[in-house]
């Protein structure tokens, strides 16, 4: 149950991005621009580090979302689940690997972030757009994970197939118009 008193006992994101457009529209065009813009990181290696940091602050309601469209656009099941137990032995590309050894430190421990995993990541051929990326979509799911959590939203698997269905067919602009519709 959602602990905004405003919105429906079902409440999921969108009722709470409907309710408050004027800090959701920004949010949602960053979503965009950041989850679905040109990248060296492919669609499906932004939406494997949403559900990645999701998973590792146990956000069932973004992990749910975003390991359902990340699978959409073609990440293997139990690659994720590999991931979050360790990055070192799941089956992910070894070139992946520091990109997502970063990840998880900057989520799990940020202070300690330092240069050499930074010169990891480039050392594995990444630019410093890829970096700049990875840290961005770490970010940012850092915070949407609080911002859910900490409203109180839920939802159940039906909900993130209807969700992972909607971001792959119509990236984040489909919600910038449903909330912009209300």
């Amino acid at each position: 149950m959602p602990h905004l008193r405003s919105l429906p006992h079902d409440a999921v994101l969108l009722d709470v991005f409907k309710r408050y457009p004027d800090t959701a529209l920004p949010l949602l065009e960053y979503h965009q621009a950041l989850m679905r813009g040109d990248s060296p990181l492919t669609v499906a290696q932004r939406e494997l580090i949403a559900a990645l940091v999701s998973s590792l602050n146990g956000c069932g309601y973004c992990h749910g979302v975003h390991a359902a469209t990340a699978r959409v656009f073609g990440v293997a099941d139990g690659v994720l689940e590999a991931l979050v137990h360790d990055v070192d032995t799941a089956p992910v590309n070894d070139r992946l690997r520091p990109l997502l050894r970063f990840v998880r430190k900057l989520t799990m421990t940020p202070a300690r972030v330092t240069p050499a995993d930074a010169n990891e990541v480039f050392a594995a051929g990444w630019t410093e757009h890829a970096l700049h990326d990875t840290v961005s979509v770490c970010a940012l799911f850092n915070f949407m994970n609080r911002f859910v959590d900490g409203l109180g939203i839920t939802a159940d698997r039906e909900y993130f197939r209807l969700a992972s269905s909607r971001l792959s067919e119509h990236g984040y602009v489909g919600l910038v118009r449903k909330v912009k519709e209300s």
